[in-house]
C-alpha cells in the first residue's frame, strides 16, 4: 500500500473520528441540566401562602441558608393551614425535572396529622397569579414527597392531584392520592426525585434512579356529568409548604421542549438521560 493511500486512510478515520466527537459534544450541550434553583437567593422564584398576597413570604416560610432552599415555622405560633407554594418564574410542557430534598426536625405547631414529613413538588400547575387568597393548593399535579415513621411503609413521589385527574392502564384515576412503588426512607435522609413529563401524554416519577410510577394524559377534572376532562399539556412548577420543615438543595431540570415534535430524538435524548441512575449523596 502507497504513503497517499495510507494518508488518505488516516485522512478519512480522523474526520469520522472529529465528527463523532462534536456530534456527542453538541448532544451533551442540549441535554445540558439547568439549575433552576441557584444555591444562593430566591431570584426567579415567586411565593405563594394562603390567605396572603402573592409574593408576600409570611413569616420569612422560604428562605436560603448554607447552599439549601429551607422551609421554616420557627416565626408561627400555629400553623392555621397557612399551606405555601414558591413557583418558579415560567412553565414548562417536556422535561426531565430533578429535586433532592430531606426532612428534617418537628412539625409546626397545628399541622395537620396527614401533614408530618409530607411535601412535594407541583408540576402542570396553574398560574399562581390566578390563586385565590384562601385557596391551598394550585390545581396541578403532584409528585408528593413522604418520609418514613420508623414503623411500616410509607413510599415517597406518590402522585396527588388536587383539581386534576390522570389515565392509568387505560382507566381514568380521580381518586385524591395514589402511591408508588418506592422504598421507604426513614430519619433525616436525602432523596432524589425525578419526574419524566411529556406534555400531556406520559409521566413517569423515578426515586434515586428506580422508576417507581407511570401514568398518562394529565387532565383537569371533568364537568359534572363527564368522565374526561381537558389534557393539560403545561404548567408551572413549585415546591411546598404543608407544615413540616424541609431543605432543597438541588432544583434541575433538562427542558425537552424542542424535541416534543421529534419522536426519533426525544426517544434518544430520553434514553441518553436515564442511562445514569442518579443516587442522592448523603
Amino acid at each position: 500500500m502507497s504513503h497517499q493511500s495510507v494518508f488518505r486512510k488516516l485522512l478519512s478515520l480522523s474526520l469520522i473520528l472529529l465528527a463523532t466527537y462534536v456530534c456527542n459534544a453538541q448532544d451533551n450541550q442540549a441535554i445540558r441540566w439547568q439549575q433552576l434553583f441557584n444555591g444562593k437567593d430566591l431570584t426567579d422564584w415567586q411565593i405563594k401562602i394562603r390567605y396572603h398576597n402573592l409574593g408576600d413570604n409570611f413569616n420569612n416560610t422560604f428562605r436560603v441558608e448554607g447552599g439549601l432552599m429551607k422551609v421554616r415555622y420557627d416565626a408561627n405560633t400555629d400553623f392555621n393551614e397557612t399551606f405555601g407554594h414558591i413557583f418558579y418564574k415560567k412553565p414548562f410542557s417536556h422535561y426531565l425535572l430533578a429535586v433532592e430534598y430531606r426532612f428534617i426536625g418537628e412539625q409546626a405547631k397545628g399541622g395537620p396529622g396527614w401533614a408530618w414529613r409530607n411535601s412535594g413538588i407541583m408540576f402542570h400547575g396553574q398560574d399562581p397569579a390566578t390563586m385565590a387568597k384562601d385557596q391551598d393548593f394550585p390545581n396541578s399535579m403532584e409528585a408528593q414527597f413522604l418520609g418514613g415513621t420508623g414503623k411500616g411503609e410509607r413510599p415517597t413521589a406518590n402522585i396527588c392531584t388536587p383539581g386534576m385527574q390522570f389515565v392509568s392502564d387505560g382507566k381514568i384515576i380521580d381518586q385524591h392520592c395514589t402511591n408508588s412503588r418506592s422504598k421507604t426512607f426513614n430519619g433525616d435522609q436525602w432523596v432524589r426525585v425525578e419526574l419524566l413529563v411529556l406534555g400531556d401524554s406520559l409521566v413517569v416519577h423515578y426515586v434515586n434512579g428506580e422508576e417507581v410510577l407511570r401514568y398518562e394524559k394529565p387532565q383537569t377534572d371533568p364537568l359534572p356529568g363527564k368522565k374526561e376532562g381537558k389534557l393539560v399539556n403545561s404548567g408551572t412548577i413549585s415546591l411546598q409548604s404543608e407544615s413540616h420543615p424541609i431543605d432543597f438543595r438541588v432544583v434541575e431540570i433538562v427542558d425537552l421542549e424542542e424535541y416534543s415534535t421529534k419522536p426519533v430524538e426525544l426517544k434518544q435524548v430520553i434514553t441518553s438521560l436515564l442511562a445514569e441512575k442518579r443516587v442522592a449523596k448523603q
